[in-house]
């Protein structure tokens, strides 16, 4: 009996390894996409992805959802967001049928100068605390989008998020695990233990988690609009937090802050015009990256092909050293980006590449010229959609928490760099280089897609990804994002402040792709390592526009959802 036992067991077990596999689509996905008529909303926080279908409901616009599940994952997922940090847009308005970009980040504090560093030892701003801390972007952005394209009050925006911050929701797994990551390097930091966390530790997965102190600020900003975050009391309380604690940002420097509206640009990627944001932002890197794999057969070659990924990570070394001294804050130092995007410039840049060996050095182009992160997307049954990514950025950013405000400052100031001469040199009242970018595809001058990946540098290289995953390999819009990333460090740092790549750098893998595809690249002279986290956090809606119909994904990384009705 026992043999026979075996033996039935042996003759089943194909048909149990077989049911792993998905019936449909990629083996890698992790879900189906999602489809729906009459609106869409793809967050990294199911509570959030919720918040903002209710608004759409209730006849809200896109932007009103974006809001609304914006500011719900301030709370939700601090480890990324909040209104401590800056935020950037791309809204498809489906009345003028166009693009309209929204540039929310803050300026450096106009009180502290390149000299004060230099006179103080600093070779660099430190990653925490209060010098690296720029003016909050994220609430005048909220008010400049719902100005222009919003529907319903402020009010019913915000509401949903004061409740769940009074009477509290329960943490996700893995912002548990960030919150949890983040505490050791930020609870020295004023008001952090205070106000983010339980008796000095992070909140554990399933636990509630309530914020009235950010339920108050809230509840000020519905009463008083934007001016009641940058010109009242709560300004007054971020300044005297700064600076009690040793830093610059003041009362001013937020009563001065305005974003401000930008046009997006683009490049036509085999018959899809991808759009980014320009600089003080790395979107135009996607676009560069994206004219250098324009000239391969990537198709051909197939996903996860050796030439695949080696010819990406070439690509993606010339256009990061772009990235590293051209990319600064337009009024301080203009970007040649019409140069840089250009088909022209791209196929000179090309002929950089060796198909059998890695570059280990890479420059600059010459010209003379003048990450941790929540994105999410919404689309309503108007046709308008909604790229929108936010950040305090390294995930709970400064840790400075202003007292009895319920959130934490961003350290975005970091990304300035201390010498003379560079783009992003630091000076007073300046926007710093920065990581984080909204993406949008059209085709034929209608809506193809909104889309994001979060995550530091890995952002325009997952721009580029999806876009060739979607067009070049054929993948559903799901698959596309759950397919094996592919990650290169070792550029030039976007601050100028690195040496000039002279290693090659270092590709990281996630699994899923063959050994003999490892072997191939390191005979290139690739250095290849297993990726020892996940890169970014992707969501997407996709929109058929002859049918109306909504198709949305949501990172497999995250904890998030795409849902519709």
């Amino acid at each position: 009996m026992p043999r026979l036992l075996f033996v039935a067991l042996a003759a089943l077990l194909p048909d149990v390894a077989a049911a792993a596999d998905r019936v449909t689509g990629a083996d890698f996905a992790t879900r189906s996409e999602v489809f729906a008529r009459n609106g869409m909303v793809a967050t990294s926080q199911p509570l959030a992805t919720q918040v903002g279908l209710d608004v759409l409901r209730h006849g809200g616009s896109a932007v009103d959802a974006a809001i609304a599940a914006n500011a719900a994952l301030g709370l939700m997922e601090p480890t990324g967001s909040g209104i401590g940090g800056d935020l950037f847009a791309i809204v498809w308005d489906a009345k003028t049928k166009r693009l309209y970009g929204y540039n929310g980040s803050g300026r450096s504090p106009k009180a502290l100068s390149l000299q004060w560093f230099k006179d103080n030892g600093y070779t660099t701003i430190p990653p925490y605390g209060p010098l690296p801390v720029s003016t909050p972007g994220a609430v005048d952005g909220w008010f400049a989008l719902h100005g222009r394209f919003g529907k319903l009050p402020m009010k019913d925006l915000l509401t949903p998020t004061i409740t769940y911050a009074r009477e509290g929701f329960p943490v996700g797994e893995l912002i548990a695990y960030y919150w949890d990551r983040s505490l050791p390097r930020l609870r020295e930091q004023p008001g952090f233990l205070d106000q983010f966390t339980i008796d000095g530790r992070a909140p554990r997965k399933g636990e509630i988690w309530k914020n009235a102190n950010l339920a108050r600020t809230l509840e000020a900003i519905v009463k008083g609009g934007r001016d009641a975050f940058y010109k009242g009391d709560i300004a007054r309380t971020i300044g005297a937090s700064v600076q009690s604690a040793g830093g610059f940002l003041a009362y001013e420097d937020l009563a001065a802050h305005r974003g401000e509206w930008v046009e997006p640009v683009s490049t036509n990627y085999r018959g899809y015009d991808v759009w980014e944001l320009p600089p003080n932002g790395q979107g135009i890197a996607a676009l560069q990256m994206l004219n250098i794999l324009e000239g391969y057969d990537l198709k051909s070659w197939g996903f996860g092909s050796p030439e695949h990924i080696h010819v990406f990570v070439e690509a993606k070394k010339l256009a990061f050293e772009d990235r590293a001294k051209y990319y600064a804050d337009a009024d301080f130092a203009k970007a040649p980006v019409e140069r840089l995007i250009s088909k022209e410039y791209a196929a000179e840049r090309r002929k950089l590449i060796s198909m059998d060996k890695a570059a280990t050095s890479v420059v600059p182009g010459e010209f003379t010229t003048q990450g941790d992160t929540i994105y999410l997307t919404t689309a309503d049954r108007f046709g308008n959609m909604v790229s929108l990514i936010q950040s305090n950025y390294r995930g709970m950013g400064s840790g400075v928490a202003p007292k009895g405000l319920g959130f934490i400052l961003q350290d975005r100031g970091e990304m300035f760099v201390l010498k003379e001469g560079h783009a992003n040199t630091y000076a007073p009242g300046k926007r710093p280089f920065h990581t984080i970018i909204p993406a949008f595809i059209t085709k034929g001058g209608e809506p193809w897609l909104s889309f994001g990946v979060m995550g530091g540098d890995t952002q325009p290289q997952g721009h580029a990804a999806i876009v060739v995953n979607l067009i070049d390999f054929g993948m559903n819009l799901q698959e596309a994002g759950d397919a094996p990333r592919i990650q290169h460090d070792g550029s030039t740092s976007p601050e100028g402040q690195a040496a000039p790549m002279s290693d090659g750098g270092t590709i990281e893998l996630e699994t899923g792709f063959d050994h003999a595809v490892v072997r191939a690249l390191m005979r290139k002279g690739h250095r290849v390592r297993h990726a020892d986290g996940s890169f970014g956090g992707y969501q997407a809606i996709g929109v058929d526009v002859k049918t109306g119909v909504y198709v949305g994904a949501s990172e497999g990384r995250k904890d998030g959802q795409a849902a519709g009705y």
